[in-house]
């Protein structure tokens, strides 16, 4: 068996309209939490795999647990072109006063 690090990126958007859609939505969270799942943005997670035998495991898994209703989706990359990925940042909004200048006490 060989070692070629990959990473398995899951995607999801989950309807939490409902009191069962959001018990199934924090159910899917735990589930992946739970499998050395780390959570990359909101609603994205990445797990680092050791070769594909284990991604098709963890997909397996995936599917067994995933919830009825929303959409689930999987990509797997390697770890190169995961370590490519860039980060944007937008500016810093300074429109926000976080001073107490405007406490007025009574």
């Amino acid at each position: 068996m060989s070692f070629r690090f990959m990473r398995l990126l899951v995607f999801f958007d989950l309807p939490v309209t409902t009191i069962s859609n959001r018990r199934n939505y924090r159910k899917f969270r735990k589930f992946l939490i739970k499998n050395g799942f780390i959570m990359v943005q909101e609603s994205v997670y990445s797990r680092l795999m050791l070769n594909t035998t284990g991604i098709n495991v963890v997909k397996k898994q995936l599917e067994a647990n995933k919830p009825p209703e929303g959409l689930v989706q999987i990509l797997t990359v390697t770890e190169k072109q995961f370590a490519r990925m860039e980060f944007l940042v937008g500016e810093l909004n300074t429109d926000i006063i976080n001073t107490t200048d405007r406490l007025v006490i009574i």
